[in-house]
């Protein structure tokens, strides 16, 4: 039985719940459920207002968090979106939150969970709004394979020569056919899609991740990013998991490092505000470890 990369996720963040204390769960659970739209079942973005994408990660952690939302709220908010008018990502984002609307009345079913119910969607082709305009790059083929898995679809977005235009003699991959190196993102989505197409078996692209990472234990968006992020060590760390790969460094204290004192988790060093997206991350970096 396939596990989709949604059920990947779920996984490794109810991982990271086995490695906190009920106090450090219950301050993120606070955090969480504090970043509600004035304590209806949306979620906020930076500006405070409600967001399709937030919402999808919000949902996602009360699933794990075990945080109550009201189902008939959820289903009026989920009938009031156009869909038609979204870009891709936040298109996903509503799909995902319908799967997960599906997943929070039946109850915890992760383990024999293997993607949602049938739905119909519009071509890739169609959406007026793609990552960096690209239907072809990584990323933006990434969010389209989780889009199938969890609208019940079997096709598969990974397609080799498809995305050879953006790998590197050096190997990783880069985000356009026009650049010379690699961008973790890129790598990170080229990677996630292989392994679930062909399985999780490393090599030489596996490598040039790992050693992507820095001695403090995070990862960086480019060489010519400043600093370490969270969410790159996230995703880093997660992709490495399913490929059985042990990072180069203990990236524990780089996590635990941004956790704040409020619950939630900075994108850097720097960061002292954070929304529930970067709470996902800093949840899927622990459950990667």
């Amino acid at each position: 039985m396939k596990e989709t990369l949604s059920i990947r996720l779920l996984q490794t963040l109810t991982a990271a719940k086995g490695q906190l204390s009920a106090e450090a769960l219950a301050l993120i659970r606070q955090y969480v459920d504090g970043q509600r739209v004035e304590r209806e079942v949306s979620f906020k973005n930076k500006a405070g207002e409600a967001d399709v994408y937030y919402t999808a990660f919000g949902w996602l952690l009360c699933y794990v968090l075990d945080i109550t939302l009201d189902s008939k709220q959820r289903k009026a908010y989920l009938a009031g979106i156009q869909d038609a008018e979204l870009g891709l990502i936040h298109y996903a984002a509503l799909m995902r939150c319908r799967l997960l609307d599906e997943l929070m009345d039946k109850g915890k079913l992760l383990m024999a969970f293997t993607g949602g119910k049938k739905r119909d969607i519009p071509a890739l082709s169609s959406f007026h709004e793609v990552p960096q305009g690209d239907l072809n790059n990584p990323y933006t083929q990434f969010i389209w394979q989780g889009l199938l898995e969890d609208t019940g679809h079997t096709a598969n977005a990974y397609d080799a020569s498809r995305l050879e235009a953006y790998h590197l003699p050096k190997r990783g991959y880069a985000n356009s056919p026009a650049h010379d190196v690699a961008y973790l993102n890129a790598t990170v989505a080229a990677l996630a899609l292989k392994g679930s197409a062909e399985g999780w078996k490393a090599g030489d692209d596996v490598e040039a991740l790992r050693h992507m990472q820095e001695e403090s234990g995070g990862f960086k968006a480019s060489d010519a990013a400043p600093i370490a992020d969270l969410l790159s060590t996230a995703t880093a760390l997660f992709v490495l998991k399913q490929y059985k790969a042990k990072p180069l460094y203990d990236a524990s204290d780089f996590i635990t490092s941004h956790w704040l004192e409020n619950g939630g988790f900075g994108a850097t060093l720097i960061d002292v505000e954070s929304d529930v997206e970067y709470v996902f991350y800093g949840l899927l970096a622990l459950g990667a470890l």
